[in-house]
């Protein structure tokens, strides 16, 4: 009898021990991502620039009605999406995704990433209306709009291909990329995600790149 109170408290001992160890490596794992090589981002659709490309200067609004220009995306990562508040359906099942990515950062990652919906539909998407709509997804994101030369030269800058398609005699629809385009903090082109966007995928990529880069 003695034997076997012995042989179930060593038993007991080794399972506690596990548990402490697996929980454990799940705290270390939470406040130390893998990182993914170049290699393994670019199989999950993140793919970075071999140089960072600098860009030109810009002046849009935010839909505060603030000026919006090339000083606003330096200081901090920003992920920059092009949509429409029209878009029936990949605009806000990606706004949502999104919406998920940011809400699974920690407030101080949260502090170091900007998230910008930039309208391709300036002549409908005014500040006001997309005031309603961007918050709607996440009251830190931000929607941008103006003249509609100065989108194109930016979507130009960025490689984010769009056109306006006529569904009819009164209305139109747009096509445009689905990538994210990502901006590092000396408002450089840094690197795009390709879709489709996935929230955990997307999470890691972007630590994983802010890791790299990291002094």
């Amino acid at each position: 009898m003695l034997m076997q109170n012995q042989v179930a408290r060593k038993a007991l001992i080794g399972t506690v021990v596990l548990m402490f160890l697996f929980f454990g490596h799940l705290v270390w794992r939470s406040f130390n991502p893998e990182v993914m090589s170049k290699q393994e981002l670019q199989l999950n659709g993140a793919m970075l620039l071999h140089t960072p490309a600098a860009l030109s200067e810009f002046r849009l609004l935010d839909h505060l009605n603030q000026p919006f220009g090339l000083d606003r995306l330096k200081g901090v990562w920003s992920i920059v999406y092009f949509a429409f508040t029209s878009c029936p359906d990949v605009c806000p099942t990606t706004l949502s995704t999104l919406n998920n990515v940011y809400n699974q950062l920690s407030q101080q990652e949260k502090h170091h990433l900007s998230v910008y919906m930039i309208s391709l539909d300036t002549e409908h998407d005014t500040p006001y209306i997309l005031s309603q709509y961007v918050p709607y997804f996440n009251s830190d994101f931000v929607g941008i709009t103006g003249d509609q030369a100065s989108v194109d030269k930016l979507a130009t800058q960025l490689n984010v291909a769009y056109s306006r398609v006529l569904l009819d005699e009164t209305d139109y629809t747009i096509d445009h990329g689905t990538q994210l385009v990502l901006i590092n903090p000396q408002g450089e082109y840094h690197a795009f995600f390709k879709a489709p966007h996935s929230k955990t995928v997307l999470l890691e990529s972007w630590r994983s790149i802010v890791a790299m880069t990291a002094d």
